[in-house]
């Protein structure tokens, strides 16, 4: 009588051990103070930093969306580990959070060791320009669950904030400026729709030339990370919106008390080529409540640093917050 191994049924042990060595060198490449060990181990371990007085603990989880279909089928899978992190991170700066470490999880129908350490070098890579840790994650082979050449990722970020530091809502005052910090592209929101403009609506392919480059360059440009910039300038910013799904007019809201609106100058906003293409076919409201329109970060700031930070920054001034009722809107 024959026997069935774990590998007959679609999980190749060997495999995972292999992309494990793969990824070590990924992993320690990432390391700063306060990792404690090194993969292998049942949890990853990150000694709590010092220098605060009252330190709370941030956590924030995302994906990619079906941005990762565009990885996947044109093959590029070194770019989206980037998006994983940066989703994650700019998240905990909203709530003034400085990252500490990142873990990910990895489901695929086969693993293909190849792929899924390209993946993983993008997340080191993401943390990296996070100043974060990658200290630990999941590899999961689930035949049947995805088809072979399909897989999923999630991200969570950890960081610490001051306690009295994360209240940024209660700051915020009629008169502070709004700058926006420029996005690299789609980010990882909206790609359900881009899909659908670009290559079923308008036909194109991955390899047709946009702007100088193929047009799936330009769509998997990873998303930026506003890491460096936040330590940077934290003394001068007010308050931070993190422009993912949703848009400026959804996400800005989210930094306001009740009585004040941001007014926003639509014609102000560096639109990217990119969204001016699809605009030919979406309703310029539609698009800018699902893509972020060229602006990747909003940062609410007080006048008298307004010139600090646009000389520190590649940003520029958008609008201002007035009083109101609590909303964004597009003037």
């Amino acid at each position: 009588m024959s026997q069935i191994s774990y590998k007959d049924a679609g999980v190749d042990i060997d495999a995972g051990n292999s992309f494990v060595e793969n990824i070590k060198p990924l992993v320690k490449s990432t390391k700063i103070p306060g990792v404690m060990g090194g993969i292998g181990s049942f949890a990853g371990a990150f000694e709590l930093p010092a220098g605060f007085k009252e330190p709370v603990m941030l956590a924030a989880t995302d994906g990619v969306g079906t941005k990762l279909k565009l990885a996947i089928d044109s093959g590029i899978h070194n770019t989206v580990g980037i998006d994983l992190v940066a989703m994650c991170v700019n998240d905990l700066l909203c709530n003034f959070g400085t990252p500490s470490f990142f873990l990910d999880y990895y489901a695929t129908g086969k693993l293909d060791v190849k792929v899924a350490t390209n993946v993983v070098a993008g997340i080191a890579e993401g943390c990296i320009r996070s100043e974060c840790a990658l200290i630990g994650g999941e590899t999961a082979e689930m035949p049947g669950m995805y088809s072979e050449d399909d897989y999923d990722l999630a991200g969570f970020a950890v960081g610490v904030a001051e306690k009295s530091e994360m209240d940024r809502v209660s700051l915020v005052r009629a008169g502070h400026k709004l700058i926006a910090l420029p996005s690299s592209g789609l980010h990882s929101n909206g790609f359900s729709l881009a899909r659908k403009v670009l290559f079923e609506k308008m036909g194109m392919k991955f390899e047709d030339d946009f702007n100088g480059k193929p047009l799936i360059e330009t769509l998997l440009e990873p998303t930026n990370i506003y890491v460096k910039t936040f330590k940077a300038l934290r003394n001068e910013i007010v308050a931070m919106a993190h422009i993912t799904g949703g848009g400026i007019v959804e996400n800005v809201p989210r930094v306001l008390p009740e009585g004040l609106k941001a007014e926003v100058q639509k014609d102000a906003i560096r639109v990217l080529p990119i969204f001016e293409l699809m605009a030919e076919h979406v309703d310029r409201d539609e698009m800018f409540r699902a893509f972020n329109m060229g602006v990747g970060m909003v940062l609410v700031v007080e006048e008298s640093n307004v010139a600090k930070v646009l000389a520190s920054t590649d940003g520029y001034l958008i609008g201002e917050i007035v009083e109101g009722e609590r909303k964004a809107v597009m003037i």
